[in-house]
């Protein structure tokens, strides 16, 4: 694992930013104008001093100035997740559709006992953990060779493999993810805590005002969920067929157009129903009038006003297709503890050819040989999360507002969408379109509801039948 801070690094850059901060922090009771403010925050001892001071107080909002770029080199996607599970986080990773991953390398734990202490086979483990991985690594290689394309054939992929990526991220974001790897349930996973110290080690050089708070934050409790587990033993994980629409707005049509009324009429909600019956004396179909004007504006923020929770099916290897989109509420098992590696999905080109299929299926039934045979030489659960395929099913909760759901679902519902993540956006979309017809209508690819594409060459050409049409 390397990473490196890209910028900022400088004698003179790291002057300049702890000034911006500085400043941020000063501005409020400063009786200069903001340029003033600036050019008083001129001694960098001060300015670091000052910084401390205030955020010391909880006044953390002025470090979010302060933008970090990170180039993380060789992590699983365990620290991908992790990343991606940070809201606030922006992050570039390499893709598995597109790239061969049969070449990469891929991390090797230390293994502990239960207790978290050194595991006295532990070479000995190591040796059997590094085979193994070899030989998912290779079934994969086999299934590519055998003409089933990436994208397919990563369903079999460890969560070991190492992958690359680029993090932006504000100081105060930073700050809450090195302590959450550090001192929270995270620090169980040693490669998350190994990510937790380099990030701190270059905080000490180049973010400094950050020390003192990570170094005092408190460690949390090892599982925020003790009490639950005392009152109900954990069932058996059984995995949904399909997305499953578990609640949402009352009415959200309506709601919509009212808030719509409203909003550009300054007026109460008894007034908008006013108004709203003397607009379908004028015109009857003025709802989905209105309706297609705010799917298609600039600012769509009457379509925040509902929300849609699901809960939803999907495989490690698409998780991200979901997780990547940051404005809706997602709940993701933790994963500690492990899930049922019985659950997983096969791709329907693997299914269509038997040679495929049977290298798939041994492959995920040695896997679970060798997991079972780890774990009950009472390793440390852990150090056995990398037995995780790109396959493993998990059951996800999210809600989603309306704007953010339209979003989505245009990049979602494409031809050109993973198979997976578009079965899914296709089924929200129907089962969004049963309760609001009118909002179903902007719910889709962009060929669909705005009869436009921007995929440029990489077109899959239905906008053409379309526009013909």
């Amino acid at each position: 694992m390397e990473i490196k801070l890209l910028g900022g690094c400088s004698k003179d850059e790291l002057e300049s930013r702890i000034q911006k901060v500085a400043a941020a922090g000063k501005l409020s009771r400063f009786p200069g104008n903001v340029f003033e403010v600036l050019e008083s925050c001129n001694d960098y001892e001060k300015n670091l001093n000052l910084i401390k001071r205030i955020i010391k107080m909880g006044h953390k909002s002025i470090i979010e100035h302060d933008y970090l770029v990170f180039a993380i080199c060789d992590v699983t996607p365990i620290v991908e997740q992790t990343i991606i599970g940070n809201r606030l986080t922006s992050f570039t990773i390499k893709s598995r559709r597109e790239v061969d991953f049969r070449n990469v390398n891929f991390y090797i734990p230390e293994f502990r006992n239960t207790d978290g202490t050194p595991h006295k086979d532990n070479e000995k483990l190591q040796d059997i953990y590094v085979k193994h991985m070899k030989f998912l690594f290779n079934t994969y290689g086999d299934l590519v060779d055998s003409g089933i394309d990436v994208e397919d054939a990563r369903f079999v992929l460890p969560y070991s493999f190492y992958s690359n990526i680029i993090m932006g991220l504000d100081a105060r974001n930073l700050e809450n993810l090195i302590c959450s790897l550090l001192n929270g349930h995270l620090s169980k996973i040693s490669e998350l805590r190994e990510f937790g110290e380099k990030l701190y080690n270059i905080v000490k050089e180049y973010v400094p005002y950050l020390i003192d708070s990570i170094e005092n934050s408190e460690k949390s409790s090892n599982d925020d969920y003790t009490y639950l587990s005392s009152l109900y033993e954990r069932p058996d994980i059984k995995i949904l067929d399909k997305p499953k629409l578990l609640s949402y707005t009352p009415n959200p049509d309506d709601v919509i157009v009212k808030s719509c009324i409203m909003y550009n009429y300054q007026c109460s909600k008894e007034v908008a129903s006013e108004i709203q019956e003397k607009l379908a004396m004028k015109d009857p179909n003025y709802k989905e009038n209105l309706m297609n004007i705010i799917l298609h504006k600039q600012a769509r923020r009457e379509l925040e006003q509902v929300s849609f929770s699901f809960q939803i099916p999907i495989s490690l290897s698409i998780l991200t297709h979901l997780t990547r989109h940051r404005m809706h509420s997602l709940l993701i098992p933790n994963f500690l503890s492990m899930w049922d590696l019985r659950n997983y999905i096969t791709p329907p080109t693997i299914k269509a050819s038997a040679s495929s299929l049977e290298m798939y299926n041994n492959a995920i039934s040695k896997n679970l040989e060798v997991y079972e045979q780890f774990k009950n030489l009472d390793i440390y659960e852990a150090d056995l999360i990398y037995f995780y395929l790109g396959c493993q099913m998990l059951n996800v909760v999210t809600t989603i507002n309306g704007r953010s759901l339209q979003w989505i679902l245009r990049m979602r519902c494409c031809t050109k969408a993973q198979w997976q993540i578009r079965n899914i956006a296709k089924e929200i979309a129907n089962q969004v379109k049963q309760v609001a017809p009118l909002l179903g209508k902007g719910l889709g690819p962009t060929c669909m509801t705005d009869l436009v594409c921007y995929e440029g060459k990489e077109c899959c050409g239905l906008i053409n039948s379309l526009l013909k049409k």
